[in-house]
Formats: C-alpha cells, structure tokens, sequence
C-alpha cells in the first residue's frame, strides 16, 4: 500500500493551481510551527480529498477549496499586519482564489467559512465542515511538530520552482 493513496488523482484535481505562481508563492509565508503556507494547504486539501471522496461527497471541489482556504499570502505572524488574523484571513484568501480561477458557491462557501466556530456563520456544505476539522487537525500536528508527512508529500507531488507574483489583496491594500 502506497504512502499517499489516491495522490494521482488528487494531483489531477489541482494540477492548474499548483501552477499558479501565487500559489506557489505560498511557500514563502511561515503557516504553523515549522510548516510554510503551501504544505499545509497542501497536506489538508490531501485529506480532505481522501475523505471526501469516501463520503461521495464533491471531492474535485473540496481538493480546490482546501488548497486555496490559507491563500492570504502574508505573514501572519508579523506584527506589523492587523489583529485578528484568524477572523479575517478567510475573507482575503477567497478574495485572493477569486483573482485567480473562477469559484463554485461550494468553493466560495468553504474557504469563507473554514475559521468556524471562531467566526460566527458556520459552513453551509459537508464539505466546509470537513475542512474546519481537518484544518485544526493539521493545525494540531504543526503546532506540536509531529508534521512529517508534510515533506514527503511535496516531494511526491514534484513541488518545485520559484514564488510567485504579488497581485494579492492583504490587510491595508
């Protein structure tokens, strides 16, 4: 049994957006512990997409929504960007994924509403929900530094070149 199961599959879900030099670019922000941005979008669209297609749930949809859910592109951690981060990140991230491709009401409402119950509207779909789960999972496992899977899974995703473009909308822009 492979490592990644489905990871063929799941790559052909997201394929044009690895693509994108702003999702790649993601790589360039420190997310949790020692994990940058792109890996764990990247390791929770992968769980998601393993879940959701065992639920029959809109898989294609959730791999997209995932991978984008953190697509704020700047460091959080910086003092120098506003407070409250984690009310208001949802919100540049699916500004930031709608500048790039185009959304479904699925996509849209997933990325929105991925910071539940620390914002205050919860997810429409099962989808969403299983992405605040599976975010807090990760979220979890960088924190305390047992994340890794995460380098492998980039290397068997062949993730490679440089960061991308800074067309983004962050906090003050």
């Amino acid at each position: 049994m492979t490592e990644f199961p489905y990871l063929t599959v799941f790559l052909l879900e997201i394929e044009d957006l690895l693509a994108l030099p702003q999702v790649q670019r993601m790589r360039s922000f420190p997310q949790h512990g020692t994990t940058n941005c792109l890996y764990h979008c990247l390791y929770v669209a992968y769980l998601c997409y393993r879940i959701s297609r065992r639920l029959h749930l809109h898989a294609h949809q959730m791999a997209r929504a995932a991978l984008l859910h953190d697509l704020f592109l700047y460091d959080w951690h910086d003092p120098s960007h506003p407070r409250w981060h984690g009310l208001h990140h949802p919100r540049y991230a699916l500004e930031n994924a709608q500048r790039l491709v185009p959304l479904t009401a699925r996509e849209k409402n997933t990325i929105l509403r991925h910071m539940w119950p620390l914002t205050p509207v919860p997810p429409r779909y099962a989808e969403g929900l299983i992405l605040v789960l599976i975010d807090k999972y990760c979220t979890l496992l960088e924190t305390f530094r047992f994340a890794k899977k995460y380098e492998r899974l980039a290397a068997a995703c062949h993730l490679t070149g440089q960061a991308g473009s800074p067309e983004i909308v962050s906090p003050g822009k």
